[in-house]
């Protein structure tokens, strides 16, 4: 198998704390790859690391052959991103976030207007491409973002909790898009989520992380057995405790800005 994510002793720290601390990885092609862990175990800060909004302390990332910290531009072209927080502009329809996402991104017009069609088809928006995106339900609003980032054609697509907030019918929804992303295209999904069943369901290894460390990487079988349980969740809570974790506001905040400047850089 083709290795398309590869992470070697990925450090980052601020002043003496160390958000992450030397973690090693690897995601092969095609694979659907779960991220998980509490709040505070350091997984935002390697995703901005991944996705080349913030430079490793130390350590090393290739994304598709490509080196974020060397060739930022090359690596985004390699990747789509699906952020939390919805980043859709609520003033255009959905044809005109299309059209905006893949002119950022260089992608010629006929072709641009062809994979415009074909993934508003694919996600069931064709019909209200000339609606304005503030008339959308949450769902809707998710499958456009889906499909804005593949626009471009990308090899890996990250999702960072691509279905908070949404009702089971639509994740159950957009989870049957990723998952025929993985198999019909042969796209790498790198996904975080708090839902364990949907991971449990959907990925095929999962890495969990905590303090700044992967404190487990595996099957959900092999999680499971090792952990002598019976799910997922309870294999995570068996790995990362049952203490309450706090977000961290400042990175949370940092994230934001660095969204915004992110889409900017494009």
């Amino acid at each position: 198998m083709t290795i398309i994510i590869q992470v070697d002793r990925l450090l980052k720290t601020y002043g003496d704390f160390k958000a992450v601390n030397e973690i090693s990885f690897n995601v092969q092609k095609g694979e659907i790859f779960g991220f998980l862990g509490p709040n505070g175990a350091g997984k935002t800060t390697t995703i901005k690391m991944l996705t080349t909004l913030t430079r490793p302390t130390a350590g090393k990332v290739t994304l598709d052959g490509h080196d974020p910290a060397v060739n930022p531009n090359e690596a985004r072209h390699s990747f789509g991103i699906v952020f939390q927080d919805q980043s859709l502009d609520d003033e255009l329809t959905a044809w005109e976030n299309m059209e905006y996402h893949g002119m950022l991104y260089a992608v010629p017009k006929p072709l641009r207007h062809q994979r415009i069609e074909e993934l508003l088809k694919f996600v069931e928006l064709w019909d209200r491409k000339n609606d304005f995106v503030k008339t959308f339900s949450g769902g809707m609003k998710r499958r456009l973002e889906i499909a804005r980032g593949l626009l471009h054609h990308p090899t890996i697509l990250f999702l960072d909790e691509p279905t908070l907030g949404l009702d089971p019918q639509t994740r159950n929804h957009i989870w049957n898009y990723v998952c025929r992303l993985s198999k019909e295209e042969g796209m790498t999904i790198f996904f975080t989520t708090h839902y364990m069943q949907e991971a449990e369901d959907n990925a095929d290894r999962i890495a969990i992380m905590d303090h700044g460390v992967i404190v487990a990487q595996d099957t959900v079988e092999k999680l499971m057995q090792n952990t002598q349980t019976e799910n997922l969740e309870a294999a995570f809570l068996k790995l990362t405790g049952n203490e309450l974790r706090e977000e961290n506001s400042n990175h949370t905040d940092n994230m934001r800005m660095r969204r915004r400047a992110w889409t900017g850089r494009r």
